[in-house]
């Protein structure tokens, strides 16, 4: 199966200063990283190491504010497996001009998940 070596939940608020304002004071959430500049900046919140919980049912459609960015240790070796296990895949590993490896694919519902590499050069992975 695939190796999944970290993960996070997207989040696409319809106010980033008031989601802001609620994780980061409200709750308390310590920053990782930020990235960007204004009111758009993205800002990435410590949630212990990560979960998905799926429990429950819904009649509903998917949510487009929603997705899953799993980190992978090899996006090329994960296509291969899920295309073996007969998973669409939306857009096979591509690298991204901030660097990282991604490859697009949807769960049964239709949320949408980024699996992601980091390359080793990758600054993620070292500190100047």
């Amino acid at each position: 199966m695939v190796h999944v070596l970290s993960s996070r939940v997207l989040l696409r608020p319809a106010d980033p200063e008031r989601s802001r304002a609620f994780y980061g004071t409200a709750l308390g959430l310590e920053i990782y990283r930020e990235f960007g500049t204004g009111p758009e900046r993205g800002t990435v919140y410590f949630l212990g190491g990560g979960f998905l919980e799926v429990s429950g049912r819904t009649a509903g459609p998917p949510t487009e504010t929603l997705q899953l960015w799993l980190q992978v240790a090899d996006a090329a070796a994960a296509h291969q497996e899920l295309l073996a296990h007969g998973v669409e895949v939306q857009r096979a590993p591509a690298q991204e001009p901030w660097g990282l490896i991604e490859m697009w694919i949807a769960d049964p519902d239709g949320h949408r998940i980024v699996l992601t590499e980091v390359p080793a050069d990758h600054p993620l992975r070292y500190r100047p």
